[in-house]
């Protein structure tokens, strides 16, 4: 199954295209396999104001043919998503692998990745990092905590950064 936009992914957001201004590349691709994770999230993401539309790849793979599709091909780095939030154990290619790949590739090698996992195993920190992680955020377990921390995700990566993409 191919990445979806959040609204059609069972939860509408309430975020679109046109919140965005219609400006391509505008967007945040979440890799999350676990729905009520993913649910919790776009909540999140919600509530907190986010400006852009939400891309939610369910697995590795679709993480990966989202970032490398062809009608990509030639297009400017701001075409790209402006963030993206990866699980680390995700089905057919984990967490790890995606992040190997988008490091390796000229196109997405400077794109943000925070890994956003309920990991606490130091290893997967270590391996993350490793990787080429621009963050590690364990999930918050309690919904309030959670919003706290999907709103310093936004204010830090969407609004204090300089994106070396070059992207407004």
């Amino acid at each position: 199954m191919p990445a979806i936009p959040a609204q059609e992914s069972g939860w509408d957001s309430g975020l679109s295209r046109r919140d965005r201004g219609g400006v391509r590349g505008r967007e945040i691709l979440l890799v999350e396999d676990n729905p009520d994770d993913e649910l919790l999230m776009l909540r999140a993401l919600a509530k907190n104001g986010m400006a852009g539309e939400v891309v939610v790849a369910r697995d590795g793979v679709e993480a990966l043919d989202y970032l490398f599709s062809p009608t990509r091909a030639g297009q400017p780095d701001d075409a790209m998503p402006r963030l993206i939030l990866l699980d680390l154990k995700l089905p057919r290619l984990n967490g790890f692998e995606v992040l190997q790949r988008v490091r390796a590739d000229e196109r997405t090698r400077l794109l943000p990745v925070v890994i956003l996992t309920s990991s606490r195993e130091r290893r997967d920190v270590l391996e993350g990092y490793g990787l080429g992680a621009n963050s590690y955020v364990r999930k918050p377990v309690d919904f309030e905590r959670f919003l706290e921390v999907v709103g310093q995700l936004k204010l830090y990566w969407l609004g204090l950064n300089e994106s070396p993409l070059g992207q407004a």
